[in-house]
């Protein structure tokens, strides 16, 4: 009798990990491509338009001189990098389950300095009490704000491929990348770099939830829990993080890394700085 083997699935073959081998290196273009084709979960047949579909949803990628892709974001000092700050109200958990979003609100910041800012109710029949309660928003106040698809598009335009930041940025990252998905607007790709992990590198806190850190940091914005003004708090933690940080002379991707590593101290970017100049 013949011995029955387990058969294990291959593991499959994504996007993620595409983007999981440019964190770590450039790729020659036909190899990018070819990769590319390889994904499983790809809406294009063909690559070329993967591609630009890719750059289209917020993936910041660029092509060099010798024929290279590359992130943006590794090559970006933070001083040049235009930091997108977040913050959106909902009336529910889950976009799958039927919830939207019913305000969103942004800041760009860059350099020290706020260059733009997104700010806009959204129109929702429902809103359950205890979102009333906590955001203030009713529905009678959205009864004649735009529609979620046109409000969702006019962000997806705002956003571009800056870096996502968020004050949990599981959260609203994930959540709008579904409303995106929603209403065919495709997947959020942008870098993302949550400040609550950061916060947790630069800042001594006994908590660092929104409402500690404005307490901690001496920040004097109101309307918590509004979406605006939650983005802004958030623009200033980023800032101090940012001011906290011993060596400034990173990139972009310098500082996401940095920004997920519990163990990491931040004398390491500066030996990782300095492997790169060697």
């Amino acid at each position: 009798m013949k011995s029955r083997k387990r058969l294990i699935p291959k593991p499959s073959f994504k996007i993620e990990n595409i983007i999981q081998k440019l964190e770590k290196e450039k790729i020659e273009y036909n190899d990018f491509l070819a990769l590319l084709e390889k994904a499983n979960d790809t809406f294009f047949d063909t690559p070329e338009l993967e591609f630009e579909l890719l750059l289209s949803n917020g993936l910041p990628l660029e092509l060099d001189e010798e024929n290279y892709i590359f992130l943006k974001t590794a090559h970006t000092k933070i001083e040049d990098q235009v930091f997108c700050i977040v913050d959106i109200e909902t009336n529910g958990s889950c976009v799958k389950k039927g919830a939207q979003v019913i305000e969103i609100g942004a800041i760009k910041y860059k350099n020290d300095k706020v260059i733009d800012k997104f700010e806009s109710l959204v129109h929702a029949k429902k809103i359950p009490e205890y979102i009333q309660e906590v955001t203030q928003i009713n529905p009678k106040m959205l009864e004649d704000s735009p529609i979620v698809e046109k409000v969702l598009k006019e962000f997806k335009l705002f956003l571009g491929d800056d870096l996502f930041i968020a004050h949990n940025i599981k959260f609203d990252y994930g959540f709008i990348s579904d409303s995106f998905e929603k209403y065919d607007l495709g997947k959020l790709y942008n870098r993302k770099l949550c400040t609550i992990d950061l916060a947790r590198r630069c800042i001594e806190s006994e908590k660092y939830g929104l409402r500690a850190l404005k307490e901690t940091l001496d920040i004097d914005v109101d309307n918590h829990h509004r979406a605006y003004y939650d983005a802004l708090a958030t623009t200033y933690i980023l800032k101090e993080c940012i001011s906290n940080l011993e060596n400034k002379d990173i990139t972009s991707e310098d500082l996401i890394i940095f920004s997920k590593s519990s163990k990491v101290k931040q004398k390491t970017i500066q030996k990782q700085n300095n492997k790169k100049e060697e």
